[in-house]
C-alpha cells in the first residue's frame, strides 16, 4: 500500500506592510516550498565569527493562532557558513515591529549582504497553546532522563 500524502488547498493570508522603499514582499520560490524567501533592505558586512541584525523593511500581521518561523537558507549555510543565529526565530501573531534577521557568519571570509539579497526564509505555522499543570511526580519512560547524545553518535 502506498503511503497517503496530504495536501492542503487552504490558504491563509498574511499581510505585510512595507516600511522601507527597497522592501520586497516575501515569496515562495516553488509551488511546494514550505518557506517564503525574505530579503534584505540594507548593505551589511558580517566579519567571520560576527553576527548582525539585518533589516527587511517589512512589518508582518499574522492572525491569532499563527506564528512565523525565521529559518536559515541552506545555500548560505553551505556556501558561506552563514546562518540564522536563533533558528528558528519566532515571530508571534501580536508582534508589529519590523521583521529582522540575526545572521551569523561562521565562515572564513567576510560576508556581504546587499539590498535585495535573500537572507532567510519564513515558515508560517499554527500555534498550539499548552495547558500548564504542576505535578509531584511524572511517569517513567524507557528513555528516562537520557539525552545529549545518550543514544550514541
Amino acid at each position: 500500500m502506498r503511503p497517503r500524502t496530504l495536501k492542503s488547498d487552504a490558504v491563509m493570508t498574511v499581510r505585510f506592510k512595507r516600511i522601507h522603499p527597497a522592501a520586497t514582499l516575501p515569496a515562495y520560490a516553488h509551488e511546494d516550498d514550505a518557506g517564503m524567501d525574505i530579503r534584505s533592505v540594507e548593505d551589511v558586512e558580517i566579519a567571520p565569527g560576527a553576527r548582525a541584525l539585518v533589516h527587511t523593511g517589512l512589518v508582518m500581521a499574522l492572525p491569532p493562532g499563527w506564528e512565523a518561523q525565521v529559518r536559515p537558507r541552506s545555500g548560505l549555510a553551505l556556501k558561506n557558513g552563514v546562518t540564522v543565529l536563533n533558528t528558528p526565530g519566532t515571530i508571534d501573531a501580536g508582534y508589529r515591529g519590523e521583521v529582522g534577521v540575526i545572521l551569523a557568519n561562521f565562515g572564513d571570509a567576510p560576508f556581504r549582504v546587499a539590498p535585495g539579497d535573500k537572507i532567510a526564509q519564513i515558515v508560517v505555522a499554527p500555534v498550539v497553546r499548552a495547558g500548564i499543570a504542576e505535578a509531584d511526580e511524572v511517569d517513567a519512560t524507557e528513555r528516562g532522563a537520557g539525552g545529549f547524545g545518550s543514544t550514541g553518535v
